[in-house]
């Protein structure tokens, strides 16, 4: 009888990564790292993303990757971030007016400052809008759609929770920037819901969508859209 070959440490540690309760207990863990530092959770997350991309050979379809970008997927990235940007300057007035607005304060620090400026636009498209997109969309809406049967439901289902989830992982930005966020969380599950091989698509709608943010935030000119609406209403 032919001898079985002991798994290799790449096969042990995606076949531990990979089981499908697995993804349940990381999103379980890692609001706790909070209480050490918020910043902790994050890159725990994206240390284990990480780590079943290394044991599973790189294979960037697991996470939603599967279509390589090109204009087509960045003009779409634009036009949505159009409507996504409106969306959300109406959405964030209304909860602001209730709730107050939310706490920006560890972005002041960029406002007329080009260097700081340029540094968290690099910080944001990296750990933000590809980041975060691989985090709780990739890894975990997908990876728990899965979990839940893969049907339309379940994928629904699983971009309400993570959303949710994404939301309240932003409690240092106050109540209104929690629900704000959870908000926008929604309408990108929903986008990766209709796009679930395209993440690129979504990298790009963040990271345009936070650009625009952080540039009226260098101008000093973050209301710019909000007193427009207000003027125009």
């Amino acid at each position: 009888m032919e001898k079985l070959k002991p798994l290799s440490r790449k096969e042990k540690t995606y076949a531990t990564l990979s089981k499908p309760y697995a993804v349940v207990l990381v999103m379980l863990f890692a609001p706790f790292l909070n209480y050490l530092d918020r910043n902790f959770s994050y890159f725990f997350c994206l240390s284990i993303v990480l780590l079943i991309l290394w044991s599973s050979g790189f294979n960037l379809s697991l996470f939603g990757f599967g279509k390589k970008i090109n204009m087509k997927t960045v003009l779409w990235a634009f036009l949505i971030t159009i409507g996504f940007i409106v969306v959300d300057t109406l959405f964030s007035t209304l909860v602001e007016h209730f709730f107050g607005e939310p706490d920006l304060s560890s972005l002041q620090g960029i406002v007329h400052d080009t260097a700081e400026y340029l540094i968290t636009l690099a910080i944001v498209w990296i750990f933000a809008a590809f980041g975060e997109e691989l985090i709780f969309r990739g890894y975990y809406m997908k990876w728990l759609a899965e979990l839940f049967g893969n049907s339309n439901r379940a994928w629904l289902a699983s971009g309400v929770l993570i959303s949710v989830y994404f939301g309240v992982s932003h409690y240092y930005q106050g109540l209104s920037g929690m629900i704000s966020i959870t908000f926008l969380a929604l309408i990108m599950s929903y986008i990766f819901y209709r796009n679930r091989n395209n993440l690129v698509l979504l990298v790009l709608v963040h990271g345009i969508h936070d650009t625009y943010g952080l540039t009226l935030l260098y101008l000093d000119k973050e209301n710019l859209l909000v007193d427009l609406v207000q003027y125009i209403f």
